[in-house]
C-alpha cells in the first residue's frame, strides 16, 4: 500500500508531461506538411553537360560612363560622409623619388603606425579621397629598408595628387594605405 501511491503518483505526472510532447509533435509534423505543400515546386535537375556547354555567353561588361572631371573645389554639399558611390581613378605607379604633383601644404594630421613586416614589403600604395567620394591612389615601390620613417612621402603623394587633380578641393584626406 505504501508502494501504490507513490506510483500512481509518478505515473500521474509522467503521463502529464508526456502527454503535451505527443500532441506537440503531432503538430509539428501537420506544420510541416502544410509548409511543404505551400512551399516552391522541386529543382529541376541540372541539364545535361552538352546543354551547358552550347549555353551562350554571358553579355559584356559596358564599358565605364566617360570619366568628367568635376569642378575644382569642394563639393558644394561638404564632404561625403554617408555611403555613396565612389570612383576610383588608375593608379599612378612612381619611380623612386619621382614628384608629378606640385606639393600642397595641407593641414597637419594624426598620421596612422603600420606595424607590417618591413622585411617583405615590395610596394605600398596609399589612397586619397576627395569630397566628391574620388579615389586617387598612389604606389610607390618599396625598397630594402624601407620603413615608417619612409611613409610619410608616399601618402604626401596621394594627398597631393589628390589635391591636384580634384581642382584642388581642400577636403582631400588619406583614405588608406595597404601593401604587397
Amino acid at each position: 500500500m505504501m508502494f501504490k501511491m507513490p506510483l500512481a503518483a509518478t505515473l500521474a505526472i509522467a503521463l502529464f508531461q508526456v502527454s503535451p510532447l505527443a500532441k506537440a509533435e503531432g503538430r509539428k509534423d501537420e506544420h510541416k506538411e502544410v509548409r511543404e505543400n505551400r512551399s516552391a515546386p522541386a529543382p529541376r535537375p541540372a541539364p545535361p553537360a552538352e546543354a551547358r556547354e552550347n549555353r551562350p555567353a554571358p553579355p559584356p561588361r559596358p564599358a565605364p560612363p566617360r570619366f568628367q572631371p568635376h569642378p575644382g573645389g569642394v563639393h558644394p554639399h561638404g564632404p561625403m560622409v554617408r555611403p555613396h558611390p565612389i570612383r576610383v581613378l588608375g593608379p599612378r605607379v612612381l619611380k623612386r623619388e619621382e614628384h608629378p604633383w606640385r606639393h600642397w601644404a595641407h593641414p597637419e594630421f594624426a598620421r596612422p603606425f603600420y606595424y607590417w613586416n618591413w622585411a617583405i614589403i615590395h610596394n605600398i600604395t596609399c589612397i586619397a579621397e576627395d569630397s566628391y567620394g574620388d579615389q586617387y591612389p598612389v604606389t610607390v615601390e618599396a625598397f630594402p629598408g624601407f620603413e615608417l620613417g619612409n611613409m610619410t612621402p608616399v601618402e604626401d603623394q596621394a594627398l597631393d595628387r589628390c589635391y591636384e587633380e580634384s581642382g584642388g578641393d581642400p577636403s582631400c584626406y588619406l583614405l588608406s594605405c595597404s601593401h604587397f
